[in-house]
């Protein structure tokens, strides 16, 4: 029978995290109380994630650490971009299989309210209560691989050249590694003749709808993948609303929903 652990964290994903994960401290004197599995550790921070529920209502009794350890270490982790990198790793992965489809790419936004914190700012379309928003850019099947945390004021227009500049060189199964896009598909809100220009000039097609020129109907033909990869962040609970003042630790907790959705690919 296979335990909550192995579970949530299966012996593949387990096997990559080594690979990101820091060596733990030393003690040269020894003493103190014994330190937790990583992979404990990691089961706990993703039933936290998928659950929703909060580091104090952690069952420990099923994981081993506490949720004052388990929060301790995510956060050691989110400080040396481990997510980040286990996202990279997974995409290598699917690259070097040639599950990545790269002749076109969309970007999309999702409003998310936010308590308080760093990267908020007052949604314009939701009676200006504060939020975040979470960025993302898709390959043509749906995967992840690229996202970006920002206000709710920001236009969506700013958050299109950090994002395509945060795509990471990905292996693919032949040839050098690779972080163009052929094309990318936006919605009107990226509408903008500057982009357009920085997409030509970088060998990118961009296929951005036209403000007044070209109707909402069809416009989904190519982005549908993209929204419904925002519908499957939402199966990550710790995102229906942000919690974390820290902004390093939402974009966390969305790296780690994204590196479930790519792990899902590479687990078939």
């Amino acid at each position: 029978m296979v335990g909550i652990v192995e579970r949530l964290v299966p012996d593949e994903l387990w096997v990559l995290f080594q690979r990101v994960v820091p060596e733990a401290p030393s003690r040269p004197r020894g003493g103190g109380r014994r330190r937790h599995g990583d992979r404990e550790v990691l089961a706990a921070i993703v039933f936290v994630a998928t659950s929703g529920c909060t580091w104090q209502q952690l069952p420990s009794a099923s994981f081993g650490p506490s949720g004052a350890t388990a929060h301790r270490r995510f956060s050691e982790w989110s400080k040396a971009r481990v997510w980040a990198k286990l996202h990279r790793l997974v995409l290598d992965e699917l690259g070097a299989r040639g599950e990545l489809d790269w002749s076109r790419c969309a970007i999309d936004s999702v409003n998310m309210r936010a308590l308080k914190g760093d990267l908020t700012g007052p949604n314009p379309v939701d009676r200006g209560k504060y939020g975040s928003k979470i960025h993302l850019i898709t390959e043509r099947s749906g995967l992840p691989i690229s996202v970006g945390i920002f206000g709710a004021n920001l236009h969506d227009s700013q958050a299109l050249i950090p994002l395509v500049k945060g795509i990471p060189p990905i292996r693919s199964r032949r040839g050098r590694r690779r972080r163009k896009p052929g094309k990318l598909h936006a919605d009107k809100g990226y509408d903008d003749a500057h982009l357009r220009r920085w997409l030509r000039e970088r060998g990118i097609t961009h296929r951005i709808a036209r403000k007044g020129v070209e109707s909402s109907h069809r416009l989904g033909r190519h982005r549908w993948t993209v929204e419904r990869t925002m519908a499957w962040l939402a199966g990550c609970r710790r995102l229906h609303r942000r919690y974390e003042r820290k902004a390093d630790h939402f974009l966390a907790f969305t790296s780690i929903a994204c590196t479930l959705i790519c792990y899902r690919r590479l687990a078939k």
